[in-house]
């Protein structure tokens, strides 16, 4: 005999799980979101050198480079236009083998006295030591909001994806897509947020063997030299304007400005918390020394 009342609980479990599927991906579609996929163009379309051109190699037509570091120099390169607000990324593959010392940068900066900046720096290692990667916030020209993470892979194998999303609500760092870091925009407690300076977009290998490495007492071993960092995915997609414009023409016209992309979304919130559990290594807003008085940022913002 057919137990039909087993059938039929089971029916109403698989149309539970499919309503809770559906469920959960409207919530994916009407909160945070991922930015769409960028283009694949040539370094000369968005940037240009800005210092050692000589030691900036050019690959596939442009489409992929390397930046190269001796103890005679390194080099680095800035975005032809400044941008106010926008999804800004870079396809790095990192220095092999004993990079310590070595600093490979890429950020966002406007050129002022009360300058705004956001960082990714790579600070080098070992051999067999995890890469740090650190970022920092500056607002008004003013940062000391390092935030330090073991990368959970071997960076220098192959390339990987590190963007900033930068919307009038916040900053975030994403490291393939997992956000690794939320800066929000808390102005209405009087902390500074940049949103009226235009900002270009910068990166650079060099030497920085005085801090980067176990606070300096790991030198560089320039017979391992030249280190090499490799970029591609020269796309841009921002509110390009002018150095001096106060705001972006297509200002709630974009699609970082919609609603979804407003703040991460609950997967996202997820992933943040497991890098904060497992691989951060150095947050601004716990170092009681430097800081007797938490942040208001941090007191304000539990994601900070």
């Amino acid at each position: 005999m057919v137990d039909f009342s087993h059938n039929m609980k089971r029916s109403r479990r698989l149309q539970m799980c499919l309503l809770l599927v559906c469920c959960f991906s409207v919530i994916g579609m009407t909160m945070g979101a991922t930015p769409p996929k960028a283009m694949n163009v040539p370094f000369s379309k968005n940037y240009m050198p800005t210092w050692s051109p000589d030691h900036i190699k050019y690959f596939n037509g442009g489409k992929e480079i390397q930046l190269h570091l001796d103890n005679w120099t390194g080099a680095g390169f800035h975005s032809k236009e400044s941008y106010l607000f926008g999804y800004f990324h870079m396809h790095i593959k990192l220095v092999a083998g004993d990079s310590a010392g070595t600093v490979t940068a890429f950020f966002l900066s406007s050129n002022n006295n009360e300058h705004d900046e956001v960082d990714f720096e790579f600070l080098g290692n070992r051999t067999g030591q995890p890469y740090i990667l650190q970022t920092n916030v500056f607002t008004g020209g003013s940062g000391n909001r390092e935030q330090r993470i073991n990368l959970w892979f071997d960076p220098t194998k192959a390339y990987h994806t590190y963007s900033v999303l930068w919307n009038d609500f916040h900053i975030t760092f994403f490291v393939d897509d997992i956000p690794i870091r939320i800066f929000k925009n808390n102005k209405k407690l009087g902390v500074k947020y940049p949103f009226n300076q235009p900002m270009k977009l910068y990166s650079s290998l060099w030497n920085g063997e005085d801090w980067a490495t176990r606070g300096g007492l790991e030198k560089t071993d320039w017979s391992k030299a030249p280190f090499i960092a490799s970029y591609k995915g020269f796309h841009i997609d921002g509110c390009a304007t002018s150095v001096n414009a106060k705001f972006c023409a297509t200002k709630g016209k974009m699609w970082w400005d919609q609603q979804k992309y407003r703040d991460l979304d609950a997967a996202q919130y997820r992933r943040l918390m497991w890098v904060r559990r497992k691989f951060t290594i150095y947050n601004y807003c716990t170092d009681k020394v430097r800081f007797p008085k938490m942040p208001i940022e941090c007191k304000a913002d539990k994601d900070a």
